[in-house]
């Protein structure tokens, strides 16, 4: 066991590290990666939840016409706001998710058409 003193943002901490041989490392399986998002299908492009969260805003409705980059919702994860754009100019052509929705990583959104 070591013991190290560490300063964070003006206040001391002491701390106890205790060193581990080689063969006490536990070896973990690394994460699956989870889908991009856009996933494109026959029935135009799928737009996905990049990531778990919740639905803070949805800005588009089914049959509304969009640019490249328009904010078609706002995701919040982690408690950060990340906006969901539009990967290409189309028709949404519909809305899987309502304001307040759990989302989890690649859960549909909405499609573009």
């Amino acid at each position: 066991m070591k013991n190290y003193r560490v300063n964070v943002n003006g206040t001391e901490y002491e701390v106890a590290i205790e060193e581990i041989s080689a063969g006490d490392v536990k070896k973990t399986a690394a994460p699956a990666q989870a889908p991009a998002a856009p996933v494109k299908a026959g029935a135009g492009e799928k737009i996905t939840a990049p990531m778990p969260g919740n639905i803070l805003s949805v800005n588009v409705t089914a049959g509304q016409t969009v640019k490249s980059g328009d904010v078609l919702m706002v995701l919040e994860a982690m408690k950060m706001e990340n906006e969901i754009m539009a990967s290409k100019a189309g028709k949404v052509t519909s809305v899987a998710v309502a304001k307040g929705a759990a989302v989890a990583t690649g859960d549909l959104l909405c499609t573009i058409e």
